[in-house]
């Protein structure tokens, strides 16, 4: 008899993401935070070519594509943007799949307490041994704005997980 395959409804993978600036009250920064999948779809050519959709269930195995974007609403540049999400529970991050318009992505394996560049991240094992930090163990993604985000533009940060 085959093991019932587990079901994740899109409400267990929401992000909380996190904005900072320095100027928060005169440049408010909207965030907002989806989930995708990949689908493949025809053209009019009769090719097929990768397209995304909303995602509404994800199931184990399943790659899930988390796109923010942060949007200055204020009258004035945003300066010192920095967007932080949170690697979902019962997900793991794909390696490689950061991405953000001029941003710096930084990782963390420590709940978000520190971050880094993968090649910095050490990870102390139970024998007192340490290792490099492998995607698997990143529990937070931070992407820091360089510059100043001008009024009413938009830029976009995201990554890919799969679902345990």
């Amino acid at each position: 008899m085959k093991a019932p395959r587990l079901m994740f409804a899109i409400t267990l993978l929401v992000l909380q993401s996190a904005v900072g600036l320095s100027y928060a009250q005169q440049n408010p920064i909207l965030l907002k935070t989806i989930a995708e999948t990949e689908v493949d779809a025809k053209t009019a050519q009769g090719g097929v070519e990768k397209k995304r959709i909303a995602l509404t269930k994800a199931v184990p195995g399943d790659e899930v594509i988390y796109t923010t974007t942060f949007t200055n609403q204020g009258s004035k540049p945003a300066g010192n943007i920095s967007v932080t999400n949170p690697v979902p529970a019962n997900t793991t991050y794909v390696d490689g799949s950061a991405f953000g318009d001029n941003t710096e992505i930084t990782f963390s394996i420590d709940g978000g307490k520190t971050y880094g560049t993968p090649q910095t991240l050490i990870i102390k094992t139970p024998e007192g041994r340490e290792r490099p930090a492998r995607p698997s163990d990143y529990t937070h993604i931070r992407w820091v704005y360089r510059g100043a985000l001008a009024p009413g533009l938009t830029g976009k940060a995201g990554f890919r997980v799969v679902v345990n």
